[in-house]
């Protein structure tokens, strides 16, 4: 019995495909730039969140439904969240 088996070869790279090289990474220092400013969006809004307790638990503080903690601050979360999603994705510009 005679047993043939298939060898594969790898493809050339293609001309105009980048090498990887050392030290040559995905997102550059302006993509981490960008995410640390996401960053910290997102953790201004939580902090703008928090708060609106009461001492004493048998009075009612309304301090909790006001515009920074139902709006603004899970604007500025969601807000951050898509800034970071911008930030991952951004091409470094290219030198000609």
């Amino acid at each position: 019995m005679v047993s043939t088996t298939k060898k594969t070869v790898a493809a050339a790279p293609k001309k105009g495909a980048e090498q990887a090289k050392p030290g040559n990474f995905v997102l550059t220092k302006e993509n981490y730039i960008l995410i640390a400013i996401g960053f910290g969006v997102m953790l201004l809004g939580y902090i703008l969140m928090v708060g609106g307790r009461t001492d004493d638990p048998n009075v009612f503080n309304d301090a909790m439904f006001n515009f920074q903690r139902i709006t603004l601050a899970p604007l500025l979360i969601v807000g951050g969240f898509l800034f970071e999603i911008y930030a991952i994705m951004k091409k470094p510009k290219t030198k000609e």
